[in-house]
């Protein structure tokens, strides 16, 4: 029995027993070649992405799969970090969030870009923090796409869970100075928010 757990305008994610399965949905205004050759592509990168980034922090492993545009993982039960943040105490909040900033420091150490780093993506279990959704990741040294990616968990952290964000944000921050080159990401960052405040 399959169960939807998220639509979104780039798959289906659906629970099967305990297993996930994300399915690329085919887009009708694509010549039907193109969009099985892109499809197929997406997917390969973003189960390469996973199986990269579970060797060196808390992510879903993949299963081996013949469906060019499919993803199986486990089911990784546990808490959406979204939904759930807000309700615990304020020391497990910056607990969490100094974690969340480890595992982006040893990311970024490894060159892997998450590309939508949101409390979304996250799932708590067992008090560690498993990451989630690399379909927007890619591999890429430059300190801009870094300090890109800890813009938009700020941005998140300051939207979803405004009450105490800033002290969630320098939290993350003690995590993610673990990373050597930590100075020059941060560096880049205000440079990103620069540009942002520029623009509005």
């Amino acid at each position: 029995m399959r169960k939807i757990l998220q639509r979104g305008a780039e798959a289906v994610i659906y629970l099967e027993g305990n297993k996930v399965i994300k399915d690329r949905i085919k887009k009708t205004y694509r010549n039907a070649e193109l969009d099985d050759r892109i499809r197929r592509l997406r997917t390969r990168s973003e189960k390469k992405l996973l199986e990269k980034a579970k060797k060196i922090i808390n992510a879903p492993d993949p299963f081996p799969s013949e469906e060019f545009n499919i993803i199986e993982m486990p089911f990784i039960k546990g808490k959406k970090l979204s939904d759930n943040l807000d309700n615990f105490s304020l020391d497990k909040q910056k607990s969490i969030c100094r974690k969340i900033g480890e595992s982006t420091a040893k990311l970024h150490e490894n060159n892997i870009i998450h590309g939508d780093l949101t409390t979304s993506n996250m799932i708590l279990k067992n008090n560690e923090i498993f990451f989630v959704d690399f379909g927007l990741g890619f591999i890429s040294p430059k300190q801009e796409d870094k300090a890109v990616d800890i813009h938009l968990l700020k941005e998140a952290l300051e939207a979803r869970h405004f009450k105490n964000w800033e002290n969630l944000f320098n939290e993350f921050l003690k995590g993610y100075r673990t990373y050597r080159e930590h100075n020059k990401v941060l560096e880049q960052l205000k440079k990103v928010e620069a540009r942002g405040r520029y623009r509005h």
